[in-house]
C-alpha cells in the first residue's frame, strides 16, 4: 500500500485550519504548483525527474558492482545534504547498528562512515583506525569549493600518498558533470567521478549519486528507492489539491504558519530507523524556506526533529502545554521487521500486569496514536504520515513527498527555495580569514566589524 497522509487533526476546532481558509486553498495551491511547474519546464529544477534518470542509476549500479568485495569501509567526505541523506538511508534501510555488525552479518558489504564536520578529533580518530588499503572515500561536493569537504579531501589524499596507495582506487568523486574543482581533479588523478545534475541542489540531491551511490555500496535496493519516489511524484502531477499529497502537506504547513502563527514544524517518526530521516528533513525545510522576500520580509517556519516514543519524555510536555506555535508531523509504521512480546510476569503489580500479552510494536504504535489524540484534544494541530513498513520504496516515497512539498511552500512564500544566500556571508568571511584569493572585499568588511568588548565579557 502506498504512503497515506491523515490530516484530520490539522482541521480541529479550535486550534486547527479554518474551514473557510481551506476552502480557498485549492486556488492558492494551483498558483503555487503553476510556479513550480514553470521552474521545472525552464530547466532550473530537476529533482522530480531523478527517478527516471537511467544514466545516473547506471553510473551507480556499475560502480557499486565493480567495488563489491574490495572495501571494508566506505567513508563519505561531505557536509549538509551530502551527508544527511546518506546517513538517513543507512539508518533506515540497513540493519540496526550497521557499522558494528560483523562482516558476515553485513553480508560482506562495507561499513558506511560519514565525516560531516571538520572537528580534528573525529577525523583523526577515524583515519587512525581505518585500514586504508580496504577503504573507499566518497568525496561529495557539487562545486568542489566547499572548504570543509576540500580540507577533508586534502588530508585523505595526503594519507593515501603517504601509504603509497593509488587515489584512483580508493576515491570516487560525486560532483557537477562539467563545473567546479573536482571534475578537472578527477581527470588529473584518474579518479572515477559520478554526476550531480546541474539542476539539482545539494539538499534535494539524495536521489542522485550523492545518496544512491553510498546506498548501493552498502547493499540498499536503490531501484526500489527510486521507484517509490517516482510513484509519489506521479501522484503529485495533479492540480487537484485533495489528490496531491505534497500539495496538501505544503498548504497545511503554510496556512498554519501564516494564519495560525504555528512557526515551528515538528517532525516526529515513531520508528528508530527513521531517527536520522528527521534530521534530513530539518535541513531540507530550514535551508530551503528560511529566506527574505524581495520586500525584506523574513519568512519560513522552523523545523524541529523529534523521535517517538523517546521524546514523549523530553519534548512533548512543551508541545502540549508550551506556546501554541507548533504543528507536529508523525510518521506511523504499520509493519516492523521484527517484534518483541512482553512477557507475563508480576501480574499482581498493577504497573506491570496490564502489559502482558502486548508487544513492543503494539506499544509504540499505541503511544503514537495516544500522543496525536492528546495533542488534538488540547487544540494542538498534528498530522500523520502512514507507511506500511520502513523499506526502500516507502522511504523513497517520503523523500519525494517532502521535497515536492518544500518546493510548493517556497512558491507560497514567494521565495526561491533552491538557493541559500544567508550562508554566503559567513563563507566569505571564512575565506578571507583563511587567505583565499579573491576574498579582499570580505576581509575589508570583516575588519570593519565591531571587536570584542571586555565590558560585555564575563
Amino acid at each position: 500500500m502506498t504512503l497515506r497522509l491523515d490530516y484530520s487533526n490539522m482541521m480541529i476546532s479550535p486550534g486547527g485550519i479554518d474551514q473557510k481558509a481551506w476552502g480557498l486553498a485549492g486556488k492558492q495551491f494551483a498558483d503555487a504548483k503553476r510556479g513550480f511547474d514553470s521552474l521545472r519546464a525552464g530547466g532550473t529544477v530537476g529533482f522530480v525527474d531523478l527517478p527516471g534518470n537511467k544514466k545516473l542509476l547506471d553510473q551507480v549500479t556499475q560502480f557499486a558492482a565493480q567495488a563489491r568485495g574490495k572495501y571494508d569501509d566506505v567513508v563519505i567526505l561531505g557536509i549538509g545534504g551530502s551527508a544527511l541523506g546518506p546517513i538517513a538511508l543507512r539508518t533506515a534501510l540497513r540493519p540496526s547498528g550497521w557499522n558494528m555488525l560483523s562482516d558476515t552479518s553485513r553480508d560482506r558489504y562495507p561499513r558506511l562512515q560519514v565525516l560531516d564536520n571538520v572537528d580534528p578529533e573525529t577525523i583523526a580518530a577515524l583515519l587512525d583506525r581505518l585500514q586504508l588499503a580496504r577503504t573507499l572515500f566518497v568525496v561529495t561536493s557539487k562545486s568542489g569549493g566547499t572548504a570543509e569537504t576540500m580540507s577533508q579531501f586534502l588530508i585523505v589524499y595526503d594519507r593515501l600518498v603517504s601509504a603509497k596507495l593509488d587515489a584512483a582506487k580508493h576515491m570516487v568523486f560525486v560532483t557537477d558533470p562539467k563545473q567546479g574543482a573536482l571534475r578537472p581533479l578527477a581527470d588529473r588523478l584518474k579518479v572515477p567521478a559520478l554526476d550531480i545534475p546541474p539542476d539539482v541542489g545539494g539538499r534535494f540531491s539524495v536521489l542522485t549519486p550523492v545518496g544512491t551511490l553510498p546506498a548501493a555500496l552498502i547493499g540498499i535496493d536503490v531501484q526500489s528507492l527510486l521507484t517509490g519516489a517516482g510513484e509519489l511524484a506521479k501522484r503529485c502531477e495533479t492540480d487537484n489539491l485533495a489528490a496531491n499529497p505534497a500539495g496538501v502537506y505544503a498548504m497545511l504547513q503554510w496556512l498554519a504558519d501564516t494564519q495560525l502563527k504555528k512557526s515551528i514544524a515538528v517532525f516526529m517518526p515513531y520508528s528508530d530507523p527513521l531517527r536520522d530521516f528527521a534530521a534530513w528533513f530539518v535541513q531540507l525545510w530550514a535551508e530551503s524556506l528560511g529566506k527574505k522576500r524581495t520586500d525584506g520580509t523574513s519568512v519560513g517556519s522552523t523545523p524541529l526533529a523529534a523521535l517517538g516514543a523517546t521524546d514523549q519524555h523530553a519534548q512533548v510536555q512543551l508541545f502540549m502545554e508550551g506556546p501554541a506555535d507548533k504543528t507536529v508531523t508523525f510518521v506511523a509504521v504499520k509493519e516492523r521487521s521484527t517484534d518483541v512480546k512482553i512477557p507475563a510476569a508480576f501480574s499482581d503489580v498493577k504497573e506491570l500486569g496490564y502489559l502482558a500479552g502486548h508487544s513492543l510494536g503494539e506499544l509504540i504504535d499505541i503511544e503514537q496514536r495516544a500522543t496525536a489524540g492528546a495533542l488534538a484534544r488540547r487544540g494542538r494541530p498534528n498530522m500523520t504520515i502512514h507507511i506500511d513498513r520502513v523499506d526502500a520504496k516507502h522511504v523513497g516515497e517520503m523523500m519525494m513527498l517532502l521535497e515536492i512539498a518544500t518546493a510548493y511552500v517556497g512558491q507560497l512564500y514567494g521565495i526561491d527555495a533552491f538557493n541559500q544566500p544567508g550562508v554566503e556571508l559567513g563563507k566569505q568571511f571564512a575565506y578571507a580569514l583563511l587567505g583565499r584569493p579573491g576574498a579582499d572585499a570580505a576581509k575589508k568588511e570583516w575588519d570593519s566589524l565591531p571587536k570584542s568588548d571586555p565590558r560585555w565579557t564575563v
